[in-house]
């Protein structure tokens, strides 16, 4: 299956469509394969006990997943997730950004199965694991 959608095209939907967060993130890596989505850490992001948020490490499992649905059937606003279930492992540092990679498991007509891992940058293990479905609006 060939990309729909590059890097740039990516980004440029994320901007308009989320412009409220796209600042926050960067793809890194992108295939058919695999996308790599870092996180550029911010104070917003870290909770008590310096590290970052469990939500914060959610949005970035989802946008991973969504980004690289998109990149493989084109840009489609209503995708929506529908599943998540995320296993928190160890603690990310509070300094370092975060890098997601995202392998889309199944893609079917009507839903998308992703896993995704998450790294802290100055750290060799993963610090959580997300799996997620999407829904895949028809076309029409």
């Amino acid at each position: 299956m060939a990309l729909k959608m590059n890097a740039a095209e990516l980004k440029a939907f994320l901007l308009r469509e989320f412009p409220q967060v796209a600042d926050e993130f960067e793809i890194t890596d992108l295939s058919t394969e695999r996308l790599d989505v870092a996180l550029h850490v911010q104070d917003k992001h870290l909770r008590p006990g310096g590290t970052v948020s469990g939500p914060s490490m959610f949005a970035l499992a989802d946008v991973a997943a969504y980004l690289h649905i998109l990149a493989l059937i084109g840009p489609k606003a209503l995708a929506v997730t529908t599943n998540c279930g995320i296993d928190f492992m160890r603690k990310p540092s509070a300094g370092a950004d975060l890098l997601c990679k995202n392998e889309v498991v199944k893609l079917g007509r009507s839903l998308a199965v992703c896993q995704s891992m998450i790294y802290s940058a100055d750290q060799t293990q993963p610090v959580a694991r997300a799996n997620l479905t999407y829904a895949i609006p028809r076309d029409g």
